[in-house]
């Protein structure tokens, strides 16, 4: 989700030291000599895994698809699977470092869900669990010390320049081990989609292994209950944008603290939805062999002043761009906003949107928004959340690996995932009257160490306290996958947009906010894409068409 990330999430390590300096002896070691090599621009010229669905598993109660719809379950299997017959490891250790969003997990000596994946997995697993804050400065403190693990987390917006002579010098080419009919020597990897490892190529070669998400971030969550009220009990009433608008209008009741949206954090008020409503690119479109980016378009323009005309009527929860998650679910569940951005994996769950909403008012039904009117997209810009990277090592180490991230990446109802995702049985879960895991208070420590950021399967959707939440989320993510608009450059390599990347994304957010703000006029958007164009705009997409000529599939 390159597009929606913060300006915290920028810190990354410059080509110099990444691929130069403490790069330097395995460069010579490969043959390379002591330079990295020069960042050029690459296209998908690859064969990717070959797609292998997983046999005699469960049989889902709402199918996915090979495009990334996910399976639905209404319950949790009762009789789980085994989805890895033998260890993967016969001794050992493996190291690994990896991002989470948890509090630190217990040790292995008093945690006794961790000997047990120790256990399965044959090894000893080292882990490194860094907090999503410090990931940015961890990452870049191993590559600059060379002190990188086995394993190891990349995340675009937080690694390094010339990511290709990085991944050269430092990590495991994975593209014959896993290209084509390859990765069936791993069912559980095989088991992922194409579209998930397009997000592991890097310099025209496989070197990540995708961390699935659910393909869409989503349009955010809407109050069903109170457009209701305003007239619209379905979304295919709302016939397009002017039809919005009035709604929007409608339920803003300012002498009742109620307005119709609540900005994003970390983006240009509810500029994402609207973009996505309005049609606009997901960061580029490809029209007959050329690049257009998403500013350079008319309906990019339409949803910058679509926001604009939002904020000017009153419709935008003042002061709302100053909240922070929390507040801003809190805001929402208390029937104060009619709309709001966050990601789709918040709404199912006891923490969840639907749930915390009811609590506070068992009438309100919030539900994912999905696209309206003749015109809307869904950006699929949720397709991974990072992917793993291995550090350079020889082909039966390397083999060896892969068997651990196969471990990691086993399905939905396998004894593997309940695991990695519930503990132990009768330490760190139990089951409830419907048969679903419910973590203890141990449990939800010992279940804190982040095993599914090493590899995972693709994401299945199951709600203990919900089957109608299930099957509300399975339709949304359907019909927005259904007119799901890819980046045509994920795949491809410009070294312009890397290197580049933070200041024409800083530069594009602040100037935008100006002018849905008020505080600039309309026409400076053309002022912005000139100032864009001329500022790396232009060579980031000669780049990338130079990149979609080397591709098979070009055009």
């Amino acid at each position: 989700m390159r597009e929606s990330v913060s300006r915290r999430g920028f810190l990354r390590l410059g080509a110099a030291t990444a691929a130069g300096v403490v790069a330097s002896s395995a460069l010579a070691a490969c043959g390379g000599g002591s330079a990295a090599p020069a960042a050029k621009a690459q296209g998908l010229t690859i064969k990717l895994p070959t797609y292998t669905p997983p046999a005699g598993t469960l049989t889902p109660d709402l199918p996915g698809s090979p495009t990334g719809v996910p399976e639905g379950y209404f319950t949790y299997p009762d009789k789980l699977f085994r989805a890895v017959a033998k260890p993967p490891m016969s001794g050992g250790t493996v190291k690994i470092a990896v991002q989470t969003f948890l509090p630190p997990p217990p040790g292995r000596a008093e945690n006794p869900a961790w000997q047990e994946v120790e256990k399965r997995l044959g090894g000893t697993a080292d882990v490194q669990a860094v907090s999503s804050d410090d990931w940015p400065t961890k990452f870049n403190t191993m590559v600059a010390g060379g002190t990188l693990p086995d394993m190891f987390t990349y995340i675009q917006s937080q690694g390094v320049n010339n990511l290709p002579a990085f991944a050269a010098s430092q990590c495991t080419d994975l593209t014959a081990l896993l290209g084509g009919d390859a990765v069936k020597e791993y069912p559980n990897l095989a088991a992922i989609p194409q579209v998930f490892w397009k997000q592991g190529i890097v310099g025209g070669k496989l070197y990540g292994i995708p961390i699935p998400r659910n393909m869409v971030g989503g349009l955010g969550f809407y109050r069903a209950d109170m457009f209701a009220k305003a007239g619209v009990t379905d979304l295919s009433q709302i016939s397009d944008m002017d039809r919005l608008f009035e709604l929007l209008k409608e339920v803003t009741r300012p002498k009742d603290n109620q307005w119709g949206v609540l900005t994003m954090v970390g983006g240009v008020y509810g500029l994402s939805i609207f973009s996505q409503l309005f049609g606009a690119p997901n960061a580029w479109r490809l029209e007959n062999g050329r690049l257009v980016h998403a500013i350079e378009t008319e309906e990019y323009k339409a949803a910058v002043e679509y926001v604009r005309k939002l904020r000017e009527a009153g419709v935008i929860y003042p002061g709302s761009e100053g909240f922070d998650g929390l507040k801003r679910k809190n805001e929402f569940n208390s029937g104060h906003a009619a709309m709001v951005y966050d990601g789709l994996p918040a709404y199912l769950g006891p923490t969840g949107y639907l749930q915390t909403s009811k609590k506070i008012d068992p009438t309100a039904d919030p539900r994912p928004l999905t696209p309206v009117g003749p015109k809307a997209k869904a950006f699929l810009n949720n397709i991974v959340v990072s992917i793993t990277m291995l550090k350079k090592s020889d082909e039966q180490r390397a083999k060896e690996l892969l068997r651990v991230a196969d471990f990691f990446a086993s399905p939905f109802g396998s004894e593997e995932y309940t695991l990695f995702n519930y503990g132990l049985e009768g330490t760190d879960h139990t089951r409830d009257a419907k048969g679903a895991p419910v973590l203890t208070e141990q449990g939800g420590r010992d279940t804190a160490v982040p095993w599914k950021f090493v590899a995972a399967p693709t994401q299945a959707l199951f709600d203990s306290s919900s089957k109608e939440a299930v099957k509300i989320m399975h339709d949304a993510i359907s019909k927005m996958i259904a007119v799901g608009v890819e980046d045509p450059t994920v795949g491809l390599y410009s070294p312009a947009n890397e290197n580049k990347y933070e200041s024409l994304y800083t530069m594009r957010t602040d100037r935008v906010t100006s002018i849905v703000a008020g505080r600039a006029p309309l026409s400076d958007l053309d002022k912005l894409v000139k100032d864009w164009r001329a500022q790396g705009g232009d060579q980031a997409r000669a780049e990338f068409e130079e990149a979609l000529k080397q591709s098979p599939k070009a055009g």
